[in-house]
């Protein structure tokens, strides 16, 4: 009889655990399935104003004191010409075939041009994607000059140790924020067993934090770009522990509320409460153009104070690298958006421009010399195909209507010639 029961404990222990596998499985099939539900071309456009209703969330109130923008329209700017690929086009046109939910066009800080469309209005959150990396480097600019974190050249284990051991063992701050971390990572939207969807999975089953550690390394830290969403999930750690403040905390008090923000934000999460700060950020259209404006004010909000210095403005936003540099196509090469610190700059560049990019056509454009920024979310339902060419060219749309306003004459940028491969510039940019 004693034998009996130990082998039926064992039996119980073994389906126990058989189960708990089970389970996990079948959970993570589900998280799979969602993520890929997301981008359904029929539910895509209320899928992006509603991510924030539909998974788990934190609510980042909007400010008592609103940064109100001054409203003087005109009825130019749809009208704009540009070039592209030898085509003809107008902005309008560019707005509609991109399946636009929301645009706005700002001169300093006045808005000359909104508009709304595919069920979003001026009150909706919009999913920014990747655009959220751009806030999280200025969150960490304000944690360094606020003394919580000594250097970009400190590693990042200095402040993370739970990271001790694992690929960013040995990275610093500033690799990190350059994607230059050497870490390998399959960034693919479209493969189901990428790393990025499984970071997905990560964020609807367990701990986010827990599966960046697991990330593996690749190639020398420091020596090449290499897209890595994972690598700002790094960057909001440092801010949390460096700080000792959740993320949701400190960014309310230093960017939110400091923006003059109109709306809440919302901040995706994963199961143990921990921000999805590569890409989960939801936010009005409005908002983002009030974040533009910050930043084309060198880090001067509204009320004249300093929210983040001019000096990390500029250092976050000119790249000073031979891998991090801007190139335009050739016939031989195809062109390239610079990089810096979680910000973009053009491979046609205007010198001082820059932009968050989002995947699905998500873009903050602040173009400093010419005094424009330009907002606009999307939901673009053939990303996946030609994606990378449509970032090229809305930032060609974009630097138009920075080049228009600033002359009131329309110039036509040329850009690459869509005989490249596409596929080249949708794995460097999101």
């Amino acid at each position: 009889m004693k034998l009996f029961g130990k082998i039926f404990l064992g039996v119980i222990i073994i389906l126990a655990v058989l189960g708990l596998i089970f389970q996990k499985k079948i959970k993570e099939i589900i998280a799979v399935k969602e993520y890929a539900a997301s981008f359904e071309a029929d539910k895509i456009q209320s899928n992006f104003r509603s991510m924030h209703e539909r998974y788990p969330s934190q609510k980042i109130d909007a400010p008592e004191d609103t940064f109100v923008l001054k409203t003087d329209l005109r009825d130019d700017i749809l009208s704009i010409p540009y070039v592209y690929n030898d085509v003809k086009s107008t902005v309008g046109e560019f707005i509609s075939r991109t399946e636009t939910t929301g645009f706005t066009v700002l001169q300093g800080d006045q808005i000359v041009h909104e508009e709304y469309g595919l069920g979003n209005d001026a009150t909706s959150n919009a999913i920014q994607m990747s655009v959220t990396k751009s806030f999280v480097s200025t969150l960490l600019g304000i944690a360094l000059e606020e003394g919580f974190i000594d250097s970009v050249n400190d590693q990042v284990v200095k402040y993370v140790p739970d990271l001790v051991g694992s690929a960013y063992d040995g990275v610093t701050i500033e690799q990190v924020l350059e994607m230059s971390s050497g870490v390998r990572w399959n960034e693919d939207y479209g493969d189901l067993n990428s790393d990025l969807v499984q970071s997905i999975v990560a964020v609807r089953t367990g701990s986010l934090n827990e599966f960046t550690a697991k990330v593996p390394r690749e190639i020398e830290p420091g020596t090449d770009t290499r897209y890595a969403s994972i690598d700002t999930q790094v960057l909001g750690m440092v801010v949390e522990a460096a700080t000792k403040q959740d993320f949701k905390t400190y960014f309310k008090e230093k960017i939110w509320d400091k923006l003059g923000a109109e709306g809440d934000a919302y901040l995706l999460q994963d199961t143990v409460g921990t921000g999805l700060f590569y890409g989960g950020l939801n936010i009005r259209l409005r908002d983002m153009a009030r974040f533009g404006v910050l930043m084309l004010n060198q880090g001067v909000n509204y009320k004249g104070e300093s929210v983040v210095s001019s000096e990390w403005v500029k250092k976050a936003t000119t790249p000073d690298k031979e891998h991090l540099m801007p190139l335009s196509a050739t016939a031989d090469s195809y062109p390239r958006f610079g990089y810096k610190y979680q910000w973009w700059i053009p491979n046609d560049w205007d010198g001082d421009d820059f932009s968050a990019i989002g995947i699905y056509g998500q873009y903050i454009y602040i173009n400093p010399s010419r005094n424009v920024v330009i907002a606009k979310t999307s939901a673009y339902k053939n990303y996946l195909i030609d994606g990378g060419w449509m970032n090229v060219e809305a930032l060609a749309v974009f630097q138009a209507i920075a080049r228009h306003l600033s002359t009131d004459a329309a110039p036509s940028i040329e850009a690459a010639s869509t005989e490249l491969d596409a596929s080249s510039i949708l794995e460097s940019t999101d």
